[in-house]
């Protein structure tokens, strides 16, 4: 007799001890993942929120009074303040609180206004009419700032009685465009070192402030209840705008770059900037900042668009261009003549008649807010509110927009357009490989499509923006013919099939024989489609469609994109999917079939409502993949920021653009800061998308063993 028993050894508390051993790790495992999603999520957020941070303001000590007479001028810079008093008296004096330096006779007293042009010049007027030019210098090696009288240090003769008004503008190197007023006429001084002056007078009426825009190239003077606007062209003045004002401006100021004018009235603070139409170019009024009111002093900032208002007892409201309201408020205290923002925005300098006082202010980022990320802004010289990503600008890098619409709208219309090409393709592939394909050509079917799942996108973005882009431009029609004839030509092969001789249909009978028809038939209808619409095209019109199109065509764009990340999505699609249909149990489609119904059938209406689970889970993976896929978008695509725009335009993902532009962000800055949270939003989107598939994918598995258990 044969003893078959094999005898195993084992003891029951060693096995129980690695049962628990293992348990534990997969479970530290799996807490180590989540615990890594959250500091990432973590980490993005840190870097986000100071994007959102409310400004702040801390006082320095109040320092004495730099002179008994008022300040005609104030300005700071580099860690120094100026002050020009209306005697003339200039002085510097170190923001530290140090010693200030002796005052300066800069001109015979008493002023009556200080234009200043780009914070680097000052046109000092005196009350005979005459005026001077002043430069505070702070370009000495020995750090110790100077004064400097690019045109003399002598009276400049404005041959002009009774001058009220001054503004001043730098036209060029060590060139000058003054405006002076007497109220009635406006007389225009071009004033350059070493040659005579040059001036031209304009009749105007009655006017009570003048402004100059920081390049000289236009001139605003308001009356009453009328704004006036010239366009300078060299040695030509031309009247170019004459508007009436529902109220008489109380001030008048230019945001930085002098591209948008500030006006101050009784019913609040406006913003107007000029505005192409079919009539020209117009200033228009475009907005009214909430809660803004005309104050005792109006303050720009020389580098943002930000102002400030301070009232009488000392309250400040900050505004930015971008900014429908008042994004910050704090109380300086009463009694404030003088307030000038440094450079960077970074502090302020206020003068009381008893002294001055520097405070320092912490606001890095003050055009950021979710509304200009999120909805339509009007920037500068648009025609018209858009969402517009610019992060940067060769003439005026300070005027950065940032609105993230444009990516979210080209990720999602990327990734939509992408699955909608590949999810037919994945789907009809899996569920013929899965039921109807033979087991022995399956074994060579499904790891060759698995094999294209490996290749790199780069390559596949590669493939597509050098080959697959021209290919596309010069046979559109064939292009978008194409999927319309492969429909057609697949649903013509059933009664075809029926028709073939009865020795052919025997040699097609049998599971899987049928791609030795359909393959050379859908291969010769895309070949026909290919060649002959765009030989019908040249034929007909004499050129192909797509230079035939009414909106352009871009050879990179959102279609070659689409078709190429859809091509790089159908392995992944089809993988999963072919598992959950090859996945459901055998006993149900041979049940089917065992009742009378055919192939078809069973598939439609068993297999698939089986395997719904898998494939929705497949198609989710999918879309998530396409969400996030960066290299073939950037490199197929026009890579353009627009929220318009159809098939024949590019678009910009959210991924691209970081891969972009991260590399030139500068650490910590706003551009920085929002590329990070572009991430963020793929993140979010990502785990928002993952938690309904999952919770969609476990509802129709619980469908389906309802369904199980009560067959």
């Amino acid at each position: 007799m044969i003893d078959n028993h094999i005898p195993v050894h084992y003891s029951n508390r060693n096995r129980r001890f690695v049962d628990r051993l293992t348990a534990r790790a997969i479970g530290a495992c799996g807490i180590s993942v989540l615990l890594v999603m959250m500091l990432l999520f973590i980490w993005l957020l840190w870097v986000v929120m100071p994007l959102f941070a409310t400004p702040s303001v801390r006082p320095g000590p109040l320092q004495p009074a730099l002179s008994n007479q008022p300040a005609t001028a104030l300005g700071v810079k580099d860690g120094w303040g100026w002050h020009i008093d209306t005697q003339g008296n200039g002085r510097f004096f170190a923001l530290n609180g140090a010693q200030p330096e002796p005052a300066l006779k800069l001109a015979r007293g008493p002023l009556i206004s200080a234009a200043t042009a780009d914070n680097s010049s000052l046109l000092l007027l005196q009350a005979d009419g005459n005026f001077r030019l002043v430069q505070p210098d702070f370009s000495a090696e020995d750090g110790q700032p100077r004064w400097k009288f690019p045109l003399g240090d002598s009276d400049i003769n404005s041959r002009m009685r009774g001058v009220r008004q001054a503004a001043l503008a730098a036209s060029g190197e060590r060139q000058w465009l003054a405006a002076l007023s007497d109220g009635e006429q406006i007389r225009l001084l071009r004033l350059t070192a070493g040659q005579p002056i040059q001036s031209d007078t304009l009749a105007s009426g009655p006017i009570s402030q003048l402004l100059l825009a920081p390049n000289g190239k236009l001139l605003f003077a308001a009356s009453d209840r009328t704004l006036r606007v010239w366009q300078i062209n060299g040695q030509q003045v031309t009247l170019r705008d004459t508007i009436a004002l529902a109220q008489p401006p109380r001030q008048m100021a230019l945001l930085s770059g002098g591209r948008s004018l500030l006006l101050a009235d009784a019913s609040g603070i406006s913003q107007w900037f000029d505005i192409a139409d079919a009539k020209g170019v117009h200033l228009h009024r475009i907005r009214d900042f909430n809660g803004a009111r005309a104050q005792e002093l109006l303050i720009t900032e020389p580098q943002r668009r930000v102002f400030a208002t301070l009232s009488a007892a000392g309250e400040m409201q900050m505004f930015a261009s971008k900014r429908d309201g008042a994004f910050f408020t704090h109380a300086l205290g009463a009694g404030v003549q003088q307030a000038r923002f440094t450079p960077q925005g970074d502090g302020l300098l206020i003068e009381r008649a008893d002294g001055w006082q520097y405070w320092r202010v912490d606001n890095p980022w003050p055009d950021i807010s979710l509304r200009s990320l999120w909805q339509k802004v009007w920037y500068e010289n648009y025609p018209q509110p858009d969402w517009v990503w610019q992060s940067t600008a060769v003439d005026d890098p300070y005027q950065a927009k940032f609105s993230l619409v444009p990516m979210v709208a080209g990720t999602l219309k990327a990734a939509a357009l992408a699955m909608l090409f590949a999810t037919p393709l994945a789907l009809a592939a899996a569920s013929y490989t899965a039921w109807f394909m033979s087991p022995a050509l399956r074994r060579w079917i499904k790891p060759a499509i698995e094999m294209m799942g490996a290749l790199p996108s780069v390559v596949v973005g590669l493939f597509a923006s050098l080959w697959l882009a021209p290919q596309i431009a010069s046979r559109l029609s064939g292009v978008l013919l194409l999927p319309f004839a492969l429909t057609a030509a697949l649903l013509l092969c059933g009664p075809l099939l029926r028709r073939l001789p009865a020795r052919w249909r025997q040699r097609l009978d049998g599971p899987g024989r049928e791609v030795w028809l359909l393959v050379p038939l859908l291969l010769l209808v895309s070949a026909l489609c290919l060649w002959l619409m765009p030989l019908a095209d040249i034929a007909l019109w004499g050129r192909p469609l797509a230079e035939r199109l009414p909106g352009g065509y871009e050879q990179r764009n959102l279609l070659v994109a689409a078709l190429a990340m859809g091509f790089a999505l159908v392995p992944l699609i089809f993988t999963l999917a072919e598992d959950a249909i090859f996945s459901v149990p055998v006993a149900l489609g041979q049940g089917s079939l065992a009742l009378g119904a055919t192939a078809w059938q069973t598939l439609s209406r068993v297999i698939l409502p089986s395997a719904a689970s898998g494939i929705f889970a497949a198609l989710m993976i999918g879309f998530g993949r396409a969400v996030g896929e960066t290299m073939i978008v950037l490199m197929a695509t026009g890579n353009t920021p627009v929220t318009e725009g159809d098939l024949f335009h590019g678009v910009r993902a959210l991924s691209a653009n970081i891969a972009v532009e991260m590399p030139e962000a500068a650490a910590g800055s706003a551009h920085y800061r929002i590329l990070f949270l572009s991430a963020l939003v793929l993140l979010i989107f990502t785990l928002v998308l993952n938690t309904l598939a999952e919770v969609v994918r476990q509802n129709l598995r619980r469908r389906y063993g309802q369904h199980e258990g009560q067959g």
